[in-house]
């Protein structure tokens, strides 16, 4: 037995029959019971010993170190009522992440990029609000990891009405202006959110009037024929404090030909100028000594085929009541229209200002005599219109009255951007 072979080594004696007859089973357990003690601690076979124990011990330290990457989103999985104003994070522990992947409920979809060690992914921009979100992250060598979450909706919102109308033709003057439900206290991060751009390209540039009105207009007049595209990435800015916007679309306009209208109080005439070409002049009637027109660059807002005036809505008590004015086309918003007058006598027309500050044409009661020049200016025109009047003894409308900022050299427009 191994156990007494090694016990021979160290006492070499003699042991006869009798005596190993006379060993009890107990004394034999025991002795068997020795032998690995005996090589333990010696040493013996010391070799073979020591490589078993050493494989098990390497194999339990490589079981330890092959971990599973934990993949960690922020917002949390399963959050309802996540914030909207910070970017989406990915990150992972014990490995590296090969694909990261965000979708909205809304069919959008967040880019976003990796740090160098790609063990963090963050989104480029931050998620909309009120949206349910899927993150699916894959890390190298490994299976891939979902979580979903729900963006809260803002508690106050606001929007910006805008003029022109979608897929409307308008005249070379009709600027891209933008009235908002609230006053914006960030200019800036509004206006970045807004873009106007035109086909042909020419630089257009955003002008606040106040906190709630932001207009957008080129140095010069638009081109006949061009294709203006309003970019709108409101959702999400914070217009002032705690009150973001709700708009995220796209919307185009066209400019038709171009018309120029020139009116010389002086002459108490109009000069109508199509594609650089005279179209008609005709005689008109404005504003009398005490109720001057507005001089300077108007552009025409609103059109009616009749209309009703009230000389109390424009701060002249009584004066007038007419509830028929036929052909009535606002220049601005304090109520300078250019229009149609069957009341006066014919001979006004080219002789005389006798008007409360508006443009007069002779024309017919009922809007409906296309003989006169009233209802063929009138058939003439289009929203976006120029009209320019000179001569007429009262300065120069308020770039704000109307949609009337081309009075504004283009340094001062460009001054009024927050960008």
């Amino acid at each position: 037995m191994g156990f007494a072979k090694n016990s021979n080594r160290s006492e070499r004696r003699t042991v006869n029959r009798s005596e190993r007859q006379t060993w009890s089973r107990r004394e034999l357990l025991a002795a068997l019971g020795a032998v690995p003690a005996v090589g333990i601690l010696t040493g013996c076979s010391g070799s073979a010993d020591t490589s078993g124990g050493t494989d098990a011990k390497a194999g339990a330290s490589t079981k330890a170190e092959v971990k599973t990457p934990t993949v960690t989103v922020t917002p949390a999985d399963g959050t309802k009522k996540a914030g909207f104003t910070s970017p989406v994070e990915v990150t992972v522990s014990d490995g590296t992440l090969a694909s990261v992947e965000v979708s909205g409920n809304d069919g959008s979809a967040l880019a976003g990029s990796f740090n160098d060690a790609r063990t963090k992914w963050t989104s480029t921009k931050n998620p909309y609000s009120g949206t349910k979100y899927t993150v699916t992250a894959t890390p190298k060598g490994a299976a891939a990891q979902s979580a979903s979450f729900v963006t809260k909706q803002p508690s106050e919102t606001f929007v910006g009405y805008f003029t022109p109308e979608v897929n409307s033709t308008s005249g070379v003057g009709m600027p891209v202006s933008i009235n908002f439900t609230e006053a914006v206290k960030d200019r800036a991060a509004v206006e970045k959110a807004i873009t106007v751009t035109a086909e042909p390209a020419v630089e257009v540039v955003g002008h606040w009037f106040s906190d709630t009105r932001l207009d957008f207009r080129p140095e010069e007049y638009w081109a006949a024929g061009t294709k203006i595209t309003l970019s709108l990435r409101l959702k999400d800015v914070e217009g002032t404090t705690g009150v973001y916007g709700t708009q995220s679309k796209d919307v185009t306009f066209h400019i038709g030909r171009r018309q120029i209208s020139t009116v010389d109080l002086a002459k108490k005439t109009m000069t109508v100028e199509r594609d650089g070409s005279a179209l008609a002049t005709y005689s008109v009637s404005g504003g009398d000594a005490d109720h001057t027109t507005w001089s300077g660059i108007m552009v025409i807002s609103e059109r009616f085929k009749q209309t009703r005036m009230e000389s109390s809505t424009v701060g002249l008590g009584d004066e007038y009541d007419i509830s028929d004015v036929p052909h009535a086309q606002r220049l601005t918003t304090s109520g300078t229209f250019i229009h149609g007058n069957y009341w006066a006598s014919t001979s006004v027309f080219g002789s005389t200002n006798t008007s409360h500050g508006c443009v007069g044409l002779h024309d017919a009661k009922g809007a409906n005599d296309s003989s006169v020049p009233g209802y063929k200016f009138y058939a003439s025109s289009m929203l976006g219109d120029v009209v320019v009047v000179k001569n007429s003894g009262e300065k120069t409308v308020e770039a704000s009255n109307g949609l009337n900022g081309w009075n504004l050299s283009w340094s001062d427009w460009k001054a009024g951007s927050a960008l």
